[in-house]
């Protein structure tokens, strides 16, 4: 079986994959259970980083010598801006960095060569908790890093990007399903830079003035968009798993 998922994977076709010959890189999906406006389900960020890591297998099937297996979701996260919020469930930093890292560990035991934790949930807290679990032969692959940020929408750049035209149009590119399009349509901008706020001191949505949890500008969200977007972040994610191994960047120009 050459599936690329994990949880598809008999315990004897796991076996053979990693006996195979080729080293196996299991990419961790990381995201968060939270609000993303009236309109995105509150699974966004895991629907974006499963979607990156579903890419990102295929880049790597392309470019040889690594295969990647893409290993059940982290769902939950810390999600301390959103307090107030229905939909809201934040666990502990230190909770949330044990779990990934024993996670990590068990992945590596069973003889995968590396683990890539693939966190689209950006609070500055959650991604200190995921970087923290961060050991030998694991590594982290987040838009946050100013590396692959620039790389991205001017949206996303601008930190007026939650459940706005960044991640909508990931979403609807990805899992349409999860979008409520005739709400999304009739949306206004809402011009807030979450990264601002958050250098200013400000930490939540409401104290922020995001009253329906979202910023950015869903309504100009595509499909296109989402679709170039989702090869950005498989590129993030193949560029981080190979600079951690030692080889040369193969993604770009």
């Amino acid at each position: 079986m050459t599936d690329k998922f994990l949880a598809r994977h008999t315990t004897t076709s796991l076996r053979a994959m990693i006996g195979a010959g080729k080293p196996v890189v299991a990419l961790v999906p990381v995201g968060s259970t939270e609000p993303h406006g009236p309109h995105l389900g509150l699974g966004t960020d895991v629907v974006i980083s499963a979607a990156a890591c579903v890419r990102a297998a295929e880049l790597f099937a392309k470019s040889g010598p690594l295969v990647a297996v893409i290993a059940p979701a982290v769902s939950y996260g810390v999600t301390d801006c959103a307090t107030g919020f229905a939909g809201a469930v934040s666990v502990p930093a230190d909770v949330l960095t044990a779990y990934l890292g024993a996670v990590c560990d068990g992945l590596l035991a069973q003889g995968i060569r590396h683990v890539c934790l693939v966190n689209n949930h950006l609070e500055p807290a959650h991604d200190a908790a995921v970087r923290a679990a961060l050991r030998r032969n694991v590594s982290v692959a987040c838009p946050l890093a100013k590396k692959w940020a620039r790389t991205l929408s001017a949206e996303f750049k601008s930190g007026a990007c939650h459940a706005g035209q960044y991640e909508t149009s990931i979403v609807m590119a990805a899992a349409p399903e999860l979008v409520d399009d005739a709400v999304r349509a009739a949306l206004p901008a809402v011009p807030i830079s979450l990264s601002d706020k958050l250098r200013a001191g400000i930490t939540t949505f409401t104290e922020m003035g995001m009253d329906r949890a979202y910023a950015g500008d869903p309504a100009k969200a595509t499909v296109e968009e989402g679709e170039q977007l989702i090869q950005r972040l498989a590129e993030m994610v193949v560029g981080e798993v190979r600079a951690a191994l030692g080889l040369p960047d193969r993604t770009q120009g």
